[in-house]
Parts: C-alpha cells; structure tokens; sequence
C-alpha cells in the first residue's frame, strides 16, 4: 500500500478514534455519576437536582459537549494569530452580505484557523508524494490545493458579498421608481418605504427594514441612512443616500430629488449593460479561436485536404 494512500486512511482511523473516545468517555461518566450517587442513602432534595442538573449536561450532544469548545478554541488561536482589523474586516464583509447572526465570525475564524494548516499539510504531501501528476503540473496543483484550502473561506464570503451588491444595484432603479410613485401620490418617506418593503421583498427592502427600525427605535434618520449605505457599500447607492440626507438638511422636495435619482438610477443601469455588451465580442474572440474555429477548419477543409492527397496520391 502507498504512502499517499495510507495517510487519509490514518486520518480517519484517528477521527473515528476520537468520536468513539468522545462518546464511550461521556457513557462511562455518566455511569460512574449514577453509581455514585445511588451509593449515597437518602440524600435530600438539593442533592436531587444537583444530579438532575448533571444528567442534564451529561445528555447533551456531541456538538454541544465537544465541538463547540473545540471550535471557541480554534476562534481564540485564530484571533492571537491574525492581524490587527482581520476580525473587523471579515465581520463588515458578513453584515454586508446580510448576515446578522453574531457568531459568524467567530465561525470564520474557527474555519480559518482549521484549513490554513491543512492546506499547508496537504499542499506539501501533494508536493512531496506526487499522487496526482509530477514536474511543472504538480507545482501548479500545490499551489492551487494550498491557496484553495486556505483562502476557500474568504473566497466564498467576498462572492456572496458581491452577489448581494449585484442585486441591490439592479433593483435600485425600480424601487425607486416605486418610492418615487408614492411620494408623488402623497405618502411620507417612511410610508412609502414601508410599501416598498412589501412590495419588493429582496436584500434593499431588508436593508429599508432595518433603516426604519432604527429610526423607530431613536437613531436619526441621517444616522440610520448613513449605517445603511456603509452596509451595503454601492457607489450608486450612496449617491441616492447623500441626496436624502441633503434634502432633508435643507427642505427640498423628496419627491423631486427621488425622480432625479431614479433617472440617473435607470441612465446608469443602461449604461453598464452596454459596456458589457461592447466586452462581450472581444471576451468571446478567445474561445472562437481556440474551440470554434479549428473544427470549422477540420469539417470544412478536411474533406479538400482528402481529395487533394487522393489526386496527388494517383
């Protein structure tokens, strides 16, 4: 047997020996807590509920007893060994991909400080043992299987953060369309905002939602627009925040500023689809070169080329 084959199996033989340790540690405890406390003759009620108290923690799962310590572990030697702003960093990139649990970040470091390790570890033997190719394509593959575990993590929470600001951006110009129409008809801000928030569910309404409980809750509006747009963290939509705030600072029409902004909104939209469009001839030359055309070349030409052999050839 190799050695590339016997190191995963050695890994989980030792996974499989510590879950199996885990629970035959916590079976045997919990034995040995009833043995004792059977010993004990009449032992009153304090006693009954401090048992009561124990079984209770002794029946709880394995996540609860073992992983969760272990991953609070982890968080600790991940936050000593990063950098000054990583944590704050990583915890902005979550509230601007909508995610408002607490312990996400927490999370990230526990992953972070599991998979660095490992993709240093893998990448070496992958480099050392050669399991898969050899030469150049082997120094390529480490590289790709280090950075992959390592960075894997972060890759992940930047895509979903921009996912989240692609759709915001894209939705802005029609729901302020919306916000537009009510204002116009005679809503308030806040009343129209409220029927956008139920009429165009998505990640902006969500972000509409918390702007407006905040100010419910006491925060001034311009506070509660500004935490807003350094939440979501658009170009776009910090142009329309701004123009908020200003007419409010000096009594302009909302309506009016809501209709300018809603046409830039739409111009500005228009303009990057046609950008992308003018990149996608020169994004499609590459393939058409290296795909397209040599089996055109093949289906056209490789019938001539036959005839002509066949005429030289006789």
């Amino acid at each position: 047997m190799t050695l590339p084959l016997l190191i995963p199996i050695a890994l989980i033989v030792v996974a499989v020996a510590v879950a199996a340790f885990t629970l035959l540690n916590g079976y045997y405890e919990k034995q040995s807590m009833r043995e004792s406390l059977r010993s004990i003759d009449g032992y009153d009620l304090e006693s009954q509920s401090v048992r009561s108290a124990r079984e209770e923690e002794l029946d709880e799962n394995l996540v609860s007893r073992a992983l969760l310590p272990a991953a609070a572990g982890l968080t600790q030697i991940a936050r000593k060994l990063t950098p000054g702003g990583y944590a704050d960093k990583i915890r902005g990139q979550f509230i601007s991909s909508g995610t408002q649990n607490p312990d996400s970040v927490d999370r990230f470091l526990a992953m972070k400080a599991v998979l660095m390790p490992l993709g240093v570890l893998v990448a070496i033997a992958n480099y050392i043992f050669e399991p898969i190719t050899d030469g150049l394509m082997n120094i390529v593959l480490t590289g790709v299987i280090g950075y992959g575990l390592a960075m894997g993590p972060d890759l992940r929470l930047g895509r979903s953060v921009e996912a989240r600001q692609k759709n915001i951006f894209r939705s802005l110009p029609d729901t302020l369309d919306l916000l537009t129409i009510s204002v116009e008809a005679g809503l308030g801000f806040e009343q129209a905002l409220d029927r956008v928030i139920k009429s165009v569910p998505g990640p902006l309404a969500d972000e509409f939602a918390r702007m407006l409980g905040e100010t419910r809750a006491g925060a001034a509006r311009a506070d509660a627009m500004r935490a807003m747009e350094e939440r979501c963290d658009i170009p776009e939509f910090r142009a329309f925040v701004l123009a908020i705030i200003q007419a409010d600072a000096f009594g302009v029409s909302i309506g009016r500023v809501l209709r300018a902004q809603s046409d830039e909104m739409r111009i500005k939209r228009r303009q990057i689809a046609e950008e992308k469009a003018q990149k996608a001839p020169v994004k499609m030359l590459m393939p058409m070169v290296f795909c397209i055309f040599p089996s055109l070349f093949v289906v056209i030409l490789g019938p001539a080329a036959l005839n002509i052999m066949e005429n030289f050839g006789s």
